[in-house]
């Protein structure tokens, strides 16, 4: 399933390539055809991302919601912007897949007649559930888990089901008439401590905390050499806020770079080297029976509330 990060760079780049444009909205599948009748040459006025859902604001104040679940992805065609300065827009998996991308250089004239003379836009390929449309740029979406138009108050009540996001800008709460009524940090601290929950369980709640997901969550529970057994009402306050804390390192840095490098102790080389390779970029997930990265102890793997669960069970103690 996609992770917090992933969802906020498909944001970005909706926000880039969509945001101030009317896009031709349709559903290739059919089974969102009312929808992308409500949405068809609206103009895209905001694009954001909390925790794992992408809220698209239209004019006339619909709003396009998308949740991926654990198989839906977005395809990005065509003119398609980097999302790192310098870099090109590249093709990850779980992340926006770009099947095509212009140099940053090239006019606006020679990109279009290129693009013409590609046939573009291109026939969908599978089941697309929704389809955007510019002059210039494509996205596709499968698989998702929800999609829907909402008007502001549903929205703003699905916004309400969900917890803390350290990526999350006020002005988006804003746009649907929301304040934080507390400091997220604090608001999670509380929500962890005060359930008899394992913490384990609860770092996967998108009320306690918005966006972990499986990978993330093994990571930080690794960071902070915590059993995730452990009830949450059993976890010291301290422990609960640095969890927050970290996990706002970590988000920032899976936005930035579109990679979920979990490990701290790799120096500016081996960085560089698991931004390239998957194997090294995690101390305990995906590693069951692998001797732990610090103790050698064999990573254990189990199911908690229906997901694999990856830990050190000497570490972790």
């Amino acid at each position: 399933m996609p992770e917090g990060h992933t969802v906020h760079r498909i944001a970005r780049q909706f926000a880039r390539d969509f945001v101030g444009r009317r896009p031709a909205v349709s559903s290739p599948q059919g089974r969102f055809a009312a929808g992308a009748a409500l949405l068809d040459g609206r103009e895209v006025l905001s694009s954001a991302a909390v925790g794992k859902q992408l809220f698209l604001g239209f004019d006339g104040g619909q709003v396009l919601r998308v949740h991926l679940g654990l198989y839906g992805a977005w395809d990005f065609l065509g003119a398609v912007s980097p999302l790192d300065e310098g870099a090109g827009a590249v093709a990850t998996l779980g992340a926006p897949r770009v099947r095509r991308r212009m140099g940053e250089g090239e006019l606006a004239a020679e990109l279009a007649a290129e693009l013409a003379a590609e046939d573009f836009p291109p026939a969908p390929v599978g089941q697309v559930r929704v389809r955007l449309a510019t002059d210039l740029t494509v996205a596709d979406l499968r698989g998702p888990t929800a999609c829907e138009v909402l008007d502001p108050a549903a929205a703003a009540a699905v916004l309400d089901r969900l917890g803390p996001d350290p990526a999350l800008e006020a002005d988006v709460l804003a746009g649907f008439g929301r304040t934080s009524t507390s400091e997220p940090g604090a608001q999670v601290v509380r929500a962890i401590t005060a359930r008899r929950t394992p913490v384990g369980q609860l770092l996967m709640d998108q009320a306690v905390v918005a966006g972990i997901g499986n990978i993330y969550r093994a990571e930080l529970l690794f960071r902070a050499r915590l059993d995730p057994h452990t009830p949450g009402r059993a976890v010291p306050a301290e422990v609960a806020r640095a969890l927050w804390d970290d996990w706002a390192v970590l988000l920032e840095d899976g936005i930035r770079t579109g990679v979920m490098l979990t490990r701290e102790d790799l120096d500016d080389e081996g960085r560089a080297a698991a931004l390239l390779d998957q194997s090294v970029r995690h101390w305990v997930y995906g590693r069951a029976g692998e001797p732990c990265r610090v103790c050698r102890t064999p990573v254990v793997v189990e199911e908690m509330a229906g997901r694999k669960l990856y830990y050190c069970p000497v570490c972790q103690r």
